[in-house]
């Protein structure tokens, strides 16, 4: 199977424009000399000894949580220890990708994966993904003739700005065009060269639809609440975890009933800090964020940045393998692990 193929399941998996903004997903390194691929490795981290691993697998395309390069970088040397990691890919012929917070926003991706760990409830998200419209304007004008209408649109045209044109006809000619941020300006000079549009012009500023279920963190309102105590273990196990962090709300015992849960895979105190719920569950958070928490009266358990979303890597295992030939084989690497450990 082509690298592009594969790239093209992934992406309809997980579509990289639920990503945030700021992060670096996609396809992070493209060999030069395309083969088929046959092994792909998924990790929460790329590191030495997962490129190991995936050295040994004569691995084809590393699918990696965590984006291995992130910041701009201006050489690649050996003195850097995720720059070597890219010149071993380069290398070896690897390709390597990385879905990140597209797999944090989407329906049935991390989070939702995350907050199952609790049981059934009534799940909802805490920050609403919205669909990437290309059209984030809409500017309505008159023209008082089929002439002046050609005129303007002509106009548009050679400016070459990518504009909707949609037209009605009233007691003049009503004209509605949509058109991109970097399109407005030049839009509208165009329109105030002519006498009509200039003096009924309207601009509205569009906003992009939500995508229900999509988006980060999540809300659960328990179907069956449950202690604090029972929320560990339930989290232990769903996590694979025999240890976790908690810091009990204040006024609050291991026997205080959580009805309600937010959660928010790795770091979730930017997500969960203006919610109200008995329970925030999250990879880590600061010594000030824990505090402020607590003062609510809200506990919280920490697992450590990267075991809050590994778990997810077997879930998506088995939606990738089943959407690829036999010839694929989809592996979850063995040497992927926090580096925190309870000692």
């Amino acid at each position: 199977m082509e690298l592009k193929e594969v790239l093209q399941v992934l992406e309809q998996l997980a579509p990289l424009s639920l990503a945030e903004s700021w992060d670096n997903v996609g396809l992070l390194v493209e060999p030069s000399k395309p083969r088929p691929i046959k092994t792909v490795l998924l990790t929460n981290d790329l590191t030495d000894a997962v490129m190991e691993e995936a050295e040994v697998l004569s691995c084809d395309l590393i699918v990696s949580y965590h984006p291995p390069l992130f910041r701009p970088i201006k050489r690649l040397a050996q003195k850097d220890w995720k720059q070597r990691l890219a010149i071993r890919a380069v290398e070896a012929g690897m390709a390597v990708f990385s879905p990140h917070t597209s797999w944090d926003s989407m329906k049935g991706g991390v989070n939702d994966w995350l907050v199952g760990g609790l049981g059934s409830g009534q799940v909802s998200v805490l920050s609403q993904a919205h669909g990437g419209a290309s059209h984030s304007h809409k500017l309505e004008f008159m023209v008082r003739s089929p002439e002046e209408l050609n005129a303007v649109v002509e106009e548009l045209k050679a400016s070459d700005d990518g504009t909707a044109l949609q037209c009605s006809d009233s007691s003049g000619i009503h004209v509605s065009l949509t058109c991109s941020a970097s399109a407005l300006t030049p839009s509208v000079q165009i329109l105030l060269k002519h006498s009509a549009p200039c003096q009924s012009l309207s601009i509205l500023k569009l906003e992009k639809a939500p995508l229900p279920g999509h988006g980060q963190g999540r809300l659960s309102v328990l179907d069956q609440p449950v202690t604090v105590a029972t929320a560990i273990q339930k989290m232990k196990s769903h996590l694979g975890l025999a240890n976790l962090r908690l810091a009990l709300g204040a006024g609050r015992t291991l026997e205080s009933s959580v009805c309600t849960a937010a959660v928010c895979a790795g770091s979730g105190a930017s997500v969960l800090s203006s919610v109200q719920a008995d329970l925030f569950i999250t990879g880590e958070m600061s010594h000030h964020e824990v505090l402020d928490a607590v003062a609510k009266g809200t506990s919280v358990i920490l697992s450590d940045h990267s075991n809050s979303e590994r778990g997810f890597l077997a879930v998506f295992r088995e939606r990738l393998a089943v959407r690829l030939p036999d010839a694929v084989t989809v592996v979850l690497s063995k040497a992927d692990r926090d580096p925190l450990e309870v000692v």
